[in-house]
């Protein structure tokens, strides 16, 4: 958030006064990091929070099976 802000605040600061020359340039880059830092906040950060919540029931999983115990059935003797 502060990295995408202060870049945010610099890109703005050249749109608002760079020029005519600078102002189509420095108007993608003020969309392009409004996209960005909301991918990173509502697409990336979702995700991320899915994929761990995974990865924990996936780890759960593989240690309830190595710590259950074996059933094993008694064999009866014939005779």
């Amino acid at each position: 958030m502060l990295t995408s802000g202060l870049t945010f605040l610099t890109v703005l600061s050249l749109f608002l006064f760079g020029g005519e020359v600078l102002h189509g340039f420095s108007f993608a880059l003020v969309i392009g990091i409004l996209i960005g830092t909301y991918s990173s906040i509502a697409v990336a950060a979702p995700m991320l929070v899915a994929y761990q919540d995974w990865r924990t029931a996936k780890a759960r999983a593989g240690q309830a099976a190595v710590a259950a115990p074996v059933k094993r059935e008694k064999v009866r003797a014939k005779g």
